[in-house]
C-alpha cells in the first residue's frame, strides 16, 4: 500500500510524525536525501529535520546525490524502508534524481511498501510535474533538467509554506495562477498530508 507523509516543515510537526511512525514497525533506519538544499543559502531546516529523526530514535543515513554514484544511490534506496527527501530547490532535486535514474526505483519501492517522507521540495516532486513551483523556486539552477515530469504518485500538487514567510507572496502567486488549472493542495508549516493507499488526509 502506498504510504506518503508530505509536509512543509518537518521540525514544525515533530509530534505528528512521531505518532504517524509509531505503529508502522519501520525499524530504526532512515535514508536522508539532502540534495535539494545544496543550492540554497539557508539550510538550517536540514539540520533541524536530522535532529527530529535522531530524537525519535532513528539512525539517520545521509545520502547526497551530488556526491554519490548511481549504483550506490540505487542500492541505498532499494534497501531502505523509510526514505526522507529534504526541502530546498525542487528543480535541482528533480534534476539530480533524474541524472541517477532514481524516479522509477522510488515509485517501485513505494509500491512495495517503503514509506516516503517529503518535506517542501520533497513533497512537491510527488506530483505529476513540478513546473508550477517555478514561481517559488529558481528553475535556473537546474540547467540539465530537460523536463519537469516528476514522481506522479499523487493526483494533487502540494503547495508548501502557504502564508509562511518568506514564501507568503510566492505561494499566493502560485494559488492565483494555478488554482483553476491544477488540483493544488496548500499546506502551512504546521500541517502534513498523509497518503495511505487511495486515502488522502491533511
Amino acid at each position: 500500500m502506498k504510504q506518503l507523509f508530505l509536509c512543509s516543515y518537518l521540525a514544525g510537526i515533530k509530534n505528528l510524525f512521531k505518532s504517524y511512525t509509531a505503529d508502522k514497525g519501520l525499524g530504526d533506519h532512515l535514508l536522508f536525501i539532502l540534495t535539494a538544499g545544496n543550492v540554497e543559502e539557508y539550510r538550517d531546516y536540514i539540520d533541524e529535520a536530522k535532529v527530529v529523526f535522531e530524537d525519535l530514535g532513528f539512525a539517520v543515513e545521509v545520502l547526497d546525490l551530488d556526491q554519490t554514484d548511481q549504483e550506490t544511490a540505487q542500492a541505498k534506496i532499494f534497501q531502505t524502508k523509510l526514505l526522507y527527501i529534504a526541502g530546498g530547490n525542487s528543480f535541482y532535486l528533480l534534476q539530480e534524481l533524474k541524472k541517477k535514474h532514481l524516479l522509477s526505483l522510488i515509485r517501485e519501492q513505494i509500491a512495495d511498501g517503503m514509506v516516503y517522507v517529503g518535506e517542501s521540495a520533497g513533497a512537491i516532486i510527488t506530483a505529476e510535474g513540478i513546473d508550477y513551483s517555478k514561481l517559488m523556486d529558481n528553475k535556473g539552477v537546474a540547467g540539465e533538467l530537460s523536463d519537469t515530469a516528476a514522481l506522479n504518485e499523487v493526483d494533487f500538487y502540494v503547495l508548501p509554506h502557504v502564508g509562511e514567510e518568506p514564501f507568503a507572496e510566492s505561494t499566493q502567486a502560485i494559488l492565483d495562477t494555478y488554482r483553476d488549472k491544477l488540483n493544488l493542495l496548500p499546506i502551512n508549516n504546521s500541517q502534513a498530508v498523509l497518503v495511505e493507499g487511495e486515502e488522502v488526509r491533511v
